[in-house]
């Protein structure tokens, strides 16, 4: 049974399944020195959702595991382009930095601003600092759609939904956590 609380989230009551919906956005404002030096290299796009589904997620590790969470700095979102343009011209097959920004700026024009659903799959996973939600993988297609216009395949890191990450005063309890949440069902 699919119940709708509002325009921006459905869940499936017969999975572990929750579909938000997010606004595309391409080349987001650089909010680190890091993301300056690459932006002339790289390209970034992410789906960006409102409300406050991090600090949602992140409330449960909080009560049930005394693990505060800080949190993403770019709030909650889903980063599906975070490539350099070399890896576009090998799948675009030019060198032509020129093609390559007019494909960027067609795919950009497009799709930012739109409308799309991602479907979450609500077990908690973790790598023992960060902590986060997969993009279920019956339901990546679109997103890979819009990947492959610009010759880009899978990204490195999976699609996924950033809850936070543990202080790094808490990193050896957080990796505890994180051992613990692969033998257990999901949080609720």
């Amino acid at each position: 049974m699919i119940t709708k609380f509002n325009k921006y989230m459905m869940i499936n009551e017969d999975s572990n399944l929750i579909t938000y919906t997010g606004t595309i956005h391409f080349d987001p404002v650089n909010k680190t020195t890091k993301h300056n030096k690459q932006a002339s290299w790289k390209r970034v796009a992410m789906i960006m959702f409102e409300g406050e589904i991090t600090e949602y997620y992140s409330w449960f590790i909080e009560k049930k595991y005394g693990l505060k969470l800080n949190k993403p700095l770019r709030g909650s979102h889903c980063t599906f382009i975070n490539d350099s343009l070399n890896d576009m011209k090998k799948g675009l097959g030019t060198e032509d930095e020129d093609e390559i920004e007019e494909v960027w700026n067609r795919v950009k024009e497009k799709y930012d601003g739109k409308e799309i659903d991602v479907t979450f799959n609500t077990e908690i996973m973790s790598n023992g600092k960060h902590y986060w939600l997969i993009v279920d993988h019956a339901h990546r297609q679109g997103i890979h759609d819009i990947r492959a216009e610009l010759g880009l395949g899978k990204p490195y890191f999976g699609l996924h939904l950033s809850i936070g990450y543990a202080k790094e005063k808490e990193e050896e309890q957080s990796g505890y956590i994180a051992g613990y949440l692969k033998n257990e069902k999901p949080l609720f």
